[in-house]
């Protein structure tokens, strides 16, 4: 993808470019309350749920057309953007014909290649910004797959949207960012615009605040952001909804960096300490290799003597006391288990190898 940068064709130089907007379209009265507020803090772009795809049946699902008729009295009224949610083609047919300004394509959306090509054939010949929500579950080239797909159909303006990945692991927040993904996206393609949603890896308000400002220090392009003039009773997700006075306090509390500084002392320290990193990683590498060779000789025994490669007394020892070792460095508990569990599953890798190496098949 040859994707040339396009941001600032809508965002106006903003910085962060924010959307805006309740989770879905409730009534004319809500959607004009948000739209005057969000234009009296500078925000002319906003979301509106027109169709809700909800995990289970009987849940408020949007209401459909019905809302397209309160959209447009709302632009007409405000000159307000908007942005709505697509997950057929005819849903991008009814959203083109009501004139939508910028389109998404939801995480449950994302995770079907199928319905993605449909969408993306629905949208050949269409000049709208599209972006495009990370899967449901934490995996980079589905998510890519889902942007090339739409670049493919013409659409130059395409984005990526992070809203967080489904995990079985407790978290505090609704979704888990497992923020080295999006950042591998933005890597292979800089241009791309990357937008945080800080309302969705949330899950509630309380938290929106800490995930905007971690993706504004990651160096994102902006943030979705949902916003109700009255959260506890919306019709869908009121826990992770702003009211539109805390969003313009969380803006104007809102850190943004430089991506860059062109001052020369900066500049130099910043190297010095790199390459003190680059040293540091060597030496890293050179130990897991020694490392992994002492891994290949434990195989080699085990083999000789018929035993098994996974061994849970002392992995049970390993997990619970690397950690601690790392506490004592101030050093994250989560960080380092996480890297031993890295480290243990590639050497349960290399002995298997060589268990299986060169064992007769009796099937």
């Amino acid at each position: 993808m040859d994707i040339k940068p396009w941001l600032t064709e809508i965002s106006k130089g903003k910085q962060p470019f924010v959307i805006a907007g309740p989770c879905s379209a409730e009534s004319p009265e809500q959607l004009l309350a948000v739209a005057m507020a969000l234009k009296n803090n500078g925000i002319d772009l906003m979301r509106a749920g027109v169709w809700k795809p909800r995990t289970r049946p009987n849940s408020f699902e949007g209401y459909g057309p019905k809302a397209f008729e309160w959209i447009k009295v709302v632009k007409a009224h405000t000159q307000m953007r908007f942005a709505i949610e697509v997950a057929t083609a005819d849903h991008v047919e009814l959203a083109l014909k009501e004139d939508i300004d910028l389109l998404w394509i939801g995480a449950r959306t994302t995770v079907n290649p199928f319905t993605v090509q449909e969408i993306a054939d629905a949208l050949k010949g269409v000049n709208k910004p599209v972006l495009v929500k990370n899967p449901i579950n934490p995996e980079l080239a589905l998510w890519l797959g889902a942007i090339e797909r739409i670049y493919k159909a013409g659409i130059k303006r395409v984005g990526a949207i992070h809203r967080g990945f489904s995990s079985y692991q407790q978290s505090k927040y609704r979704n888990q960012p497992y923020w080295q993904i999006p950042l591998s996206l933005k890597s292979q393609f800089p241009d791309l615009p990357l937008i945080g949603d800080p309302s969705h890896i949330a899950g509630k308000r309380s938290f929106i605040q800490e995930i905007s400002q971690k993706a504004m220090d990651l160096g994102y392009d902006g943030l979705m952001i949902e916003t109700h003039p009255d959260p506890e009773n919306a019709l869908s997700d009121a826990q992770q909804q702003l009211t539109p006075a805390a969003l313009e306090q969380l803006l104007a509390d809102l850190r943004v960096s430089k991506r860059s500084s062109n001052n020369t002392l900066f500049v130099n320290q910043l190297e010095g300490l790199r390459e003190k990193i680059d040293n540091l990683d060597q030496e890293l590498i050179d130990t897991l290799a020694t490392r992994m060779k002492l891994v290949e000789k434990i195989g080699e025994y085990k083999k000789d003597n018929n035993v098994t490669v996974f061994q849970l007394e002392r992995w049970q020892e390993i997990i619970q006391s690397r950690p601690e070792w790392g506490q004592k460095q101030s050093l994250n508990y989560d960080f380092i288990a996480e890297l031993f569990k890295i480290i243990h599953d590639e050497s349960i890798r290399l002995q298997t190898d060589i268990v299986n190496k060169d064992t007769p098949n009796k099937s």
